[in-house]
């Protein structure tokens, strides 16, 4: 049905456009949500939408409908909406590729899985919970699977099927009148996420930061697990968006071939690693999808790019123009962003400093500057080399791309959250507020 569709709309927006691209996308859910100690609603979702780009002397036009039966009627509002828009000369389509096969972004338990699973992995998740002496606050369980064609008039067609499923949960600890909190997540392709051993490690955190004692504000190693260095970085996408690369926006503009981070770390994006959360046969605009080396030993090599930002830069797209759904137009975005340390420094030779789960008020931080100042949550003291106790309360205060330039990798085991894929990391020296 959906070559059907994308052909019948190719071929009448053609008689009227002199360009044109077809985006179909079809979306199957079950989710299940936790509520206290329940699973408080669980549904079945489906959507299909398309999204209808066309280019006309030298203007860009767009509609999209989620009704099979208006899909011409679309196509006409496109070439409408194209006539109120100015001429761009960087206006241009993904032409005719090959797309690399990626492996382990599909599996079909996923796809086939039934509401009721859904529901019994949230059960399981809420019995781990009250059996380590937790009360579970909320979470949730969702999988699905998500097929998308785009096809274009400069040959392009690109079909991909994936699949995901993540599950969360958050807890909380009361003793002797105060709260504890705690959160875990994960999120996969393949039907291998543990959800008793997600509510099992939130409940050991939350245990864990019962009893906090206060630190002093100084300037200490820190040690950002998972969660606050993917919560930390995510402002760095900003810096080597190439978008924001011409607008005079970054912080790294005109600053390739220079030294920007530490010499141990290289930042890869790679929309082709096997079971990436974010790989793809190709991006948004039919663009094949590739690994870009942004960072090499410290240096900086490259941006990410869009057709219509790699065009303006004279250069070509790295395929990352991106949609958030089928109603939306492209925009440069990550796909899946690796950082790549050569040292790592252990927690066992840390002799004074501060281990953080996690941060809040990431969204704060300035993306341009990289100044920022944060909530450390579930922080515990580090001495000799171990967690000696929980802090009750701290902020840690700093830049990021002054992080980066003396950060080293914590551990050589890496996890994705989001687009980032990471090692927890030391900070050598970084301000923290008690």
């Amino acid at each position: 049905m959906m070559n059907d569709l994308g052909n019948q709309a190719l071929d009448y927006a053609l008689k009227y456009a002199d360009q044109a691209e077809i985006y179909l996308e079809v979306n199957e859910n079950v989710d299940a949500t936790i509520q206290n100690d329940q699973v408080d609603f669980a549904k079945e979702a489906y959507s299909m939408g398309v999204g209808i780009r066309v280019i006309n002397d030298g203007r860009m036009g767009f509609a999209y409908t989620t009704q099979n039966e208006k899909l011409l009627e679309t196509v006409d509002k496109a070439i409408s909406n194209a006539k109120a828009n100015l001429v761009d000369e960087n206006l241009s389509f993904a032409p005719k590729s090959n797309y690399p096969k990626i492996k382990e972004i599909y599996d079909r338990k996923i796809e086939t899985m039934e509401l009721e699973e859904s529901i019994e992995l949230g059960k399981s998740m809420i019995g781990k919970v009250l059996d380590k002496k937790c009360e579970p606050t909320s979470g949730g369980v969702s999988a699905g699977v998500s097929k998308i064609l785009i096809t274009n008039s400069e040959g392009v067609f690109c079909e991909d099927i994936s699949t995901h499923i993540s599950s969360f949960i958050s807890v909380n600890v009361s003793e002797g009148g105060g709260v504890s909190t705690a959160s875990e997540s994960d999120t996969s392709r393949k039907l291998d996420i543990d959800p008793e051993k997600i509510a099992h490690k939130a409940c050991e955190i939350a245990l864990n930061s019962r009893g906090g004692k206060h630190v002093d504000t100084g300037d200490t190693t820190v040690f950002l697990d998972y969660h606050a260095v993917s919560g930390l970085i995510s402002n760095f996408s900003q810096a080597i968006n190439g978008d924001n690369v011409q607008r005079g926006r970054s912080i790294y503009a005109n600053m390739v071939d220079k030294k920007v981070v530490s010499p141990s770390l290289s930042i890869y994006d790679d929309g082709t690693i096997k079971g990436g959360l974010n790989s793809s046969r190709g991006d948004d605009e039919g663009t094949p999808s590739q690994k870009t080396i942004l960072i090499e030993d410290g240096v900086l090599q490259n941006f990410i790019y869009d057709i219509k930002t790699a065009k303006k830069g004279n250069t070509n797209s790295t395929g990352n123009g991106m949609r958030s759904s089928y109603a939306d137009m492209p925009d440069v975005s990550l796909s899946n962003l690796i950082f790549d340390f050569k040292d790592y420094e252990p927690l066992s030779e840390i002799n004074d400093g501060l281990f953080v789960t996690d941060i809040l008020g990431a969204h704060t931080a300035n993306p341009i500057s990289g100044d920022f100042s944060v909530e450390a949550m579930n922080a515990f003291k580090i001495g000799k080399g171990e967690l000696q106790y929980p802090v009750k309360k701290a902020m840690l205060s700093g830049n990021l791309f002054d992080i980066l330039k003396e950060a080293n990798a914590a551990s050589k085991k890496t996890r994705q959250l989001g687009p980032y894929i990471t090692p927890p990391i030391n900070v050598a020296s970084l301000r923290v507020i008690g």
